[in-house]
């Protein structure tokens, strides 16, 4: 992959509850990934998927919902997930999503945006990052999280008030992610990875 060319970056909004901030924090994230010429950024909305909540066995047929989104997974090189904190873990069907797919993740780099009260989120990504390197995903370091949320963002619901602390982690974020993926392309392409 030349230097120059874009990764495809996939941003997940992992809540699909009513009245959801995700949508709200994914297009503010969303906005300043597009911005950077690096990024070709495909915005995955878990409430449009309709995955199954049950799983099925390896050799059932995949349902229509899980193979339609495969193929934009399969082709990310890199992933940023946008997620609340709800009883300090991560939403359900952000879980159902992960465990659906394996080979999708695999040797790819995930970032992580939530949001939440005091915590940010922080408690659902510390499971996320477990989540995520059970199925050879790399979590990066760096993340963004949003303590007391309906705070920060003005009443449009877009940019934050507070917005040079956010753009710093972005920015931040967003530098590790691309470093990562591709690092971690190039090494698919010389040398398939293997669980």
């Amino acid at each position: 992959m030349s230097d120059n060319s874009p990764l495809r970056l996939a941003i997940i909004i992992g809540s699909t509850r009513r009245g959801r901030f995700g949508p709200t924090a994914a297009r503010w994230f969303t906005g300043h990934a597009r911005r950077r010429r690096d990024f070709d950024v495909d915005l995955i909305d878990l409430a449009d998927t309709n995955l199954p909540d049950t799983l099925g066995d390896e050799c059932e047929e995949l349902p229509r919902p899980v193979a339609e989104l495969a193929p934009r997974l399969a082709a990310a090189d890199a992933f940023v997930v946008v997620t609340p904190e709800y009883n300090r873990s991560f939403p359900a069907p952000l879980k159902t999503a992960i465990d659906w797919y394996l080979d999708e993740w695999k040797a790819k780099p995930v970032a992580f945006l939530s949001y939440g009260g005091p915590s940010g989120g922080l408690h659902a990504t510390e499971q996320l990052r477990s989540a995520f390197t059970e199925v050879h995903a790399v979590a990066i370091r760096d993340g963004i999280s949003i303590p007391n949320y309906w705070d920060e963002f003005d009443a449009d619901g877009h940019w934050p008030k507070t917005s040079t602390h956010f753009t710093a982690a972005v920015k931040t974020t967003l530098d590790q992610l691309t470093w990562w993926a591709r690092v971690l392309h190039d090494a698919r392409d010389s040398r398939p990875y293997e669980s």
